[in-house]
């Protein structure tokens, strides 16, 4: 599985996380449409929008990312990110909270006024949905730790991308029908999402010690030059006139 794939799925299996954090904002859009097909578009427009915040969030965290792949300590970052990764999964699990969560709401207020003000001037769901991305949430943060290494901002980019994408079929089929979901099965899902983050974080730790297990964690291909020797009519080779290929 490659990083783009692996975004995608856990766009996918977490977006059940994003229809009951950002659903309520997202029923709430009013559309102004009177067409059926136009008011499918609006929810359409809207997590695009969704998806284009968190494409830009990939290209800013691959920037980092790369600057830390050129340092040489990818192998290290892998580590790092799934020890986060699976110490998250873990205090989800077993319900340890940090802090009170005053700081969480210090954050989240400048969002909600943007987003307040985007309704009242009936902005669209392109911009609410652009908005919306920037909420702070902690399963974007852990794509983004994904994102992280990547080892380059245009892979990081792609990365938030297919993440996005994962989360929009299950985001579109609860805005076109608020019951889509009922309580209990949402709470069930959200009862599986830390088992699946301690998967994730595993697979990043695996990755990163290179243990040379194919598809899982790949042995780490050393860099070097390998040297042809060709021979010539007079039976000598290449590399023995000086010639290095």
């Amino acid at each position: 599985m490659n990083y783009n794939e692996l975004a995608f799925f856990t766009g996918l299996f977490g977006s059940i996380h994003c229809v009951g954090m950002c659903g309520p904002l997202a029923f709430a859009i009013p559309s102004f449409r009177e067409q059926a097909w136009l008011i499918l578009f609006d929810k359409l427009i809207y997590n695009v929008g969704r998806t284009l915040t968190y494409t830009f969030l990939g290209l800013l965290i691959g920037l980092v990312g790369q600057q830390l792949w050129l340092a040489g300590v990818q192998k290290s970052l892998s580590i790092l990110t799934g020890i986060f990764i699976i110490f998250a999964a873990l205090s989800r699990i077993f319900n340890i909270s940090i802090g009170n969560g005053k700081w969480a709401t210090r954050m989240i207020q400048p969002f909600n006024r943007l987003l307040s003000y985007a309704l009242k001037h009936k902005s669209g769901h392109l911009i609410t949905g652009i908005l919306n991305g920037l909420l702070p949430c902690g399963f974007v943060y852990l794509a983004m730790a994904g994102a992280l290494n990547t080892g380059n901002s245009v892979s990081a980019a792609q990365y938030m991308m297919f993440f996005g994408l994962g989360t929009m079929p299950l985001m579109f089929a609860a805005m076109i029908s608020t019951s889509f979901i009922s309580p209990i099965f949402r709470r069930r899902i959200n009862k599986a999402i830390p088992i699946v983050m301690l998967i994730l974080g595993l697979w990043f730790v695996l990755r990163g010690l290179n243990l040379d297990i194919p598809y899982l964690s790949p042995k780490k291909v050393e860099s070097g030059v390998e040297v042809c020797s060709v021979p010539d009519h007079s039976g000598r080779t290449d590399t023995e006139n000086g010639d290095w290929y």
